[in-house]
């Protein structure tokens, strides 16, 4: 029996490709990933206060999106299909609300606790975990005498944080993008956090930054 094919023109396959990708681009535009950052990072320093860094500019850390490996050719193409594709008005809401009372009181208590987890961080006792939370690291690092008071402190962060992320979300009526807000305060915790604090990577894996 034979087999016939038809041969597809190189633009209609590159138009494919580019359809494809789009629809990728689709599934994130519903989570404004550079709002979110940038509202963990306002919330974030005025949490750390004094002792926050400016975030690390390194390669790896720097957000990359499918439409930025494109061309200049391809950019322009994708943004037409993104306008006729995306609705204007949901592209305009590329904003996250991080102004409510309960936001406020959390930033409020968080802030409140940073000079008495402060000393924690810096002697390696307690870290960042990967989901955005705090953790005991090292319970030898602290003085006997002060050790249910870094366990208490350390249970208190952590219900202000699951609090937090949770907030956000209901704030902006999207309770789905939680894990989406968590992960990226976890990111910027660990970017704004000075040199010497403990961090786990993606594998769990302990790192000093």
């Amino acid at each position: 029996m034979t087999r016939h094919f038809i041969a597809i023109p190189r633009h209609l396959a590159w138009f494919g490709a580019v359809l494809l990708l789009t629809a990728c681009v689709t599934i994130n535009i519903y989570f404004p990933a550079a709002a979110a950052e940038d509202a963990a990072r306002t919330i974030v320093r005025d949490v750390l206060g004094e002792t926050a860094r400016p975030a690390d500019e390194s390669p790896e850390t720097k957000p990359t999106t499918p439409e930025a490996r494109l061309d200049g050719a391809g950019q322009r193409i994708l943004g037409v299909i993104l306008d006729t594709v995306i609705p204007p008005a949901q592209a305009q809401q590329a904003n996250i609300n991080i102004r409510t009372a309960t936001i406020d009181n959390l930033r409020a208590s968080m802030r409140s606790r940073t000079p008495a987890l402060q000393p924690h961080f810096a002697s390696g006792a307690i870290g960042f975990t990967r989901d955005g939370m705090v953790t005991i690291r090292d319970l030898n690092a602290v003085p006997l005498r002060d050790r249910a008071t870094v366990q208490r402190l350390v249970t208190e962060e952590n219900a202000d944080r699951n609090a937090l992320y949770r907030e956000i979300a209901r704030a902006n009526d999207r309770p789905e993008w939680e894990s989406d807000i968590r992960a990226t305060f976890a990111r910027v915790w660990v970017q704004e956090a000075p040199r010497g604090y403990w961090y786990q990577d993606e594998r769990g894996q302990w790192r000093q930054k």
